[in-house]
């Protein structure tokens, strides 16, 4: 079972930048890929971006492409999301997910092991 602890969030203003950390325990090695959701008041939980545990392949959602960076340090179970050029329409609750699964890395179906969560709020 993988247990995954987000950090980081807080508020900024757009304009501004935040790095996300999540730390990964359990038996990390059978991790397929990793992603970040957010859920923004009265929204549904959508996929960010994701990454894949082997290749280091991203992928990312075309309304944070070229402004948030997701990265990995797999010597540290350790996953990261940069946040550059936030906009008020990019606060949410973030979340970090993992998958030992094959597949469906686009979805949020896809993805078995789930953090808790951390605020993010962007003013302008």
């Amino acid at each position: 079972v993988q247990q995954l602890v987000e950090s980081g969030g807080g508020s900024v203003e757009t304009g501004g930048s935040l790095r996300l950390s999540c730390a990964a325990s359990g038996n990390t090695d059978s991790i397929y890929y990793m992603g970040w959701f957010r859920r923004a008041p009265g929204k549904q939980r959508e996929r960010v971006a994701t990454i894949w545990r082997g290749s280091g392949n991203m992928d990312y959602h075309n309304s944070v492409k070229g402004r948030f960076a997701i990265s990995q340090d797999n010597a540290n179970n350790t996953l990261y999301l940069q946040m550059t050029n936030p906009t008020p329409e990019d606060t949410a609750m973030y979340y970090c997910a993992a998958s030992d699964r094959r597949g469906l890395a686009f979805m949020e179906r896809g993805f078995n092991y789930w953090g808790q969560g951390t605020q993010v709020t962007v003013s302008s």
